[in-house]
């Protein structure tokens, strides 16, 4: 049988062949992409404090364990008054009245019966200078428990987009560091998405909760505008943080 195959057409069948390769390999080079993560941090002093106090008072005859409680209650209110915080930021938070049996540190461990009366008042603080005297005035009234104490900032929404905008220079930045380590150029950012993020304040606490992180991404750190110290930490402070992950196409 007589051989078809014209050796001629060798070097056309193996160019035919690699072309797809060439195209898929070339293909593959654009659609080079680069992840990245990026976190920043905006530090901000409060224009606001919220402060829960609360007040017990117990005793074996309820209408004088009211009768108490109600006293300290007129003068954290009186105070609050005097501080000129607005009424409206004022609020009873929690209200309770239980038959409280607990055993005497006595020879004969007696059992009595008392009526433990509870109330909290929550004050929202708009005037952050007067918080100091605001706490100690409070204790001293009558005030047994602090439960807890945040401080807040109204322009959050202003901040957490500057933290934003921070994040998404850092992600640019790490991502140019790394491609051009490599010999390449970002392109346009393919993908982005935003995870965590929110705010704390270290001199907040609420509970005996902290908080706590733990980032391995680029960080970019900034001082806000009401920030008192640059390169301190202003009592009260808080920190305004954000967090984005970004595909960028490599060039």
């Amino acid at each position: 049988m007589k051989n078809c195959f014209d050796p001629g057409l060798l070097p056309l069948a193996l160019l035919l062949m690699l072309m797809p390769m060439a195209g898929a390999a070339q293909e593959a080079q654009q659609r080079a992409t680069i992840d990245v993560q990026g976190s920043a941090d905006v530090k901000v002093v409060p224009d606001q404090v919220f402060i829960v106090f609360g007040i017990e008072t117990s005793d074996p005859n309820l209408t004088v364990s009211k009768s108490r409680n109600d006293e300290r209650i007129k003068k954290l209110l009186a105070l609050t008054k005097e501080l000129n915080i607005d009424l409206r930021y004022v609020q009873t938070d929690f209200i309770s009245i239980e038959p409280w049996e607990h055993e005497l540190r006595d020879e004969n461990r007696t059992m009595r019966l008392e009526y433990r009366v509870r109330k909290n008042i929550a004050v929202t603080l708009s005037d952050v200078g007067k918080f100091e005297e605001l706490l100690s005035r409070a204790l001293e009234g009558g005030v047994n428990h602090v439960h807890g104490i945040q401080f807040r900032t109204t322009e959050l929404r202003k901040h957490r987009d500057h933290a934003r905008e921070m994040a998404i220079q850092a992600a640019r930045e790490k991502a140019a560091l790394l491609a051009g380590k490599l010999g390449r150029q970002v392109g346009p950012a393919i993908r982005i998405s935003e995870y965590g993020g929110g705010w704390y304040s270290p001199y907040s606490w609420w509970g005996g909760q902290g908080y706590g992180s733990n980032a391995m991404s680029q960080v970019s750190s900034q001082a806000g505008e009401a920030s008192a110290n640059e390169g301190t930490i202003a009592f009260g402070q808080i920190t305004v943080t954000a967090s984005v992950s970004i595909s960028f196409a490599l060039q």
